[in-house]
């Protein structure tokens, strides 16, 4: 396992197209990635953050244009697209292709896809494999001494060993430092709803759609 800095993300690009796992720092958390279309890849981080098989992992776009390559955006869509990426709002959005959703059974049908800004962004535009990622923490674990997906890389290194996963690289980004969630907006029915908020604010996203968005 490296710890290198963002300028040296090419060390995490060649990993991730490896077949290998990689965790960047988000200004939210810090996440663990691997190849969307790996599936044993993907498949040891569900084992490993014990996550339930049913709750997808995310799918990070490198662009709005290469989003709409694999996906149906319809008008509400494409206006939260248009306004808050890249940025910490995630869409539900259905394949084009049945053999698209079924070559990334990891991120789901629908898929809870985004384009990110900052490392995990630059990673999804400089691989040549389709980015997955969650954040690095145990899945379901609120006990009273759960402190969440980790900020800091110590709390990544906790994370690995506590979940009995490697990363080959981590890209130390200091703190991150918003400790919060990116907000979901299900579009997979012509009629954005709410399914989580987070960081894009409930009413932001009524302002851009020009109505009160309808919770899912």
């Amino acid at each position: 396992m490296r710890v290198v800095r963002p300028q040296d993300l090419d060390l995490a690009v060649r990993a991730l197209e490896a077949g290998e796992l990689v965790i960047v720092p988000t200004r939210r958390w810090y996440m663990i990635c691997a190849d969307a279309s790996n599936e044993q890849a993907c498949d040891s981080i569900f084992k490993g953050k014990r996550r339930p098989s049913g709750k997808s992992l995310a799918y990070v776009a490198p662009s709005l244009a290469a989003c709409d390559e694999h996906f149906h955006l319809g008008a509400d869509a494409r206006t939260l697209a248009s306004m808050f990426w890249p940025g910490d709002l995630a869409l539900l959005l259905p394949w084009r292709s049945p053999e698209g959703a079924a070559r990334h059974a990891a991120v789901g049908s629908p898929a809870l896809t985004t384009v990110a800004p900052g490392v995990l962004g630059e990673l999804a535009s400089a691989a040549k494999v389709p980015v997955a990622a969650t954040t690095a923490n145990i899945s379901g674990d609120a006990g009273p001494d759960d402190l969440g997906p980790a900020v800091t890389v110590n709390e990544v290194h906790a994370f690995l060993a506590a979940s009995g996963l490697t990363a080959s690289v981590i890209v130390d980004g200091g703190v991150c430092p918003a400790a919060n969630h990116m907000t979901i907006v299900d579009c997979f029915t012509p009629q954005a709803r709410l399914v989580r908020t987070g960081l894009v604010h409930q009413r932001s996203v009524s302002a851009a759609l020009g109505r009160e968005i309808g919770t899912a």
